[in-house]
């Protein structure tokens, strides 16, 4: 997967791809080799520069400063429905259901055997791993740690890390949104979490908070360059860089949906099939009239 970051320039159609432009001088993008491009604040782009985009089946996606916030995708050729297809079918059966959510927590536990152990009881577990991120975080940067605690409604009345902590927390849905929906998943098919449009995101991010957005809210607090919601982007920034985030999401979707291999394919049939019943599919794309007798 290939994303790429733009902030502060204009965009415009350059041949059959596009092209930067900013105080640099104008670079040429080739759009058909980028699967995302990432829209951040201060650009402007032309209708001409979205339809190339469009048209080389490159995916869209407009965001907050380094991703910061995700605010709108879109998509130009048809995509394969595989992955999403897939997606659903776990989702939605009750034993495959409970098969990837004890794969998403191995995935946190390579070491210990789930496999007998009730859902209560592996929640348990990743309840104790979390309270020693949170206290290995503290000891490790020196900032105080007496537990998660706020209010979107009393925001001023939290505390400098827990602040941070919802900062970075936010900055880490917004990647693995922009991942997930790259990848052709929905991010409201959500296996641990239920409910949201956006339980899929939460369910992956819950894998790499522990070693992403916990320590470096911390660094963001102890550090004192900068106001506080600057110096959380720039300590994610280099945390996810770290940790490979954008590269491992999409391998980490294959392993616990058990995919061989996640698809990526930007062109679909023309036509679609259509469902014949048990699982079944017939073409499409023509008059099926003939088979009623």
């Amino acid at each position: 997967m290939t994303f790429l970051y733009v902030e502060h320039a204009t965009i415009e159609q350059d041949s059959f791809s596009i092209v930067k432009i900013d105080k640099d001088g104008r670079t040429p993008i080739p759009i058909a080799a980028v699967t995302v491009l990432m829209i951040g604040p201060g650009v402007t782009i032309t209708h001409a520069a979205v339809k190339a985009i469009c048209d080389n089946g490159c995916m869209a996606v407009w965001c907050g400063e380094r991703a910061a916030k995700f605010y709108a995708c879109g998509t130009g050729e048809t995509r394969s429905a595989e992955n999403l297809l897939r997606q659903a079918e776990l989702c939605m059966d009750t034993e495959k259901h409970m098969e990837v959510v004890r794969r998403m927590y191995l995935r946190r536990f390579p070491d210990i055997k789930c496999d007998g152990m009730a859902l209560q009881q592996i929640r348990g577990l990743e309840g104790i791993r979390m309270r020693e991120a949170y206290r290995t975080a503290s000891k490790m940067y020196g900032i105080p740690w007496s537990g998660r605690n706020y209010s979107v409604n009393n925001w001023d009345d939290s505390n400098p890390i827990n602040k941070a902590l919802s900062m970075a927390n936010s900055i880490l849905y917004s990647v693995c949104h922009a991942a997930i929906i790259s990848l052709g998943y929905s991010t409201g098919l959500g296996f641990i979490h239920t409910g949201k449009m956006l339980s899929f995101v939460y369910d992956m991010a819950d894998l790499y908070k522990a070693e992403t957005s916990i320590p470096a809210a911390f660094a963001a607090v102890k550090s004192d360059e900068g106001d506080l919601e600057r110096r959380v982007r720039i300590a994610c920034r280099q945390e996810f860089r770290n940790s490979r985030l954008l590269a491992r999401v999409p391998e980490d979707i294959e392993w616990i949906f058990m995919i061989k291999k996640a698809s990526e394919d930007i062109t679909a049939p023309e036509t679609g099939d259509i469902w014949d019943g048990d699982a079944r599919t017939i073409a499409g794309g023509k008059n099926h009239a003939d088979e009623s007798g």
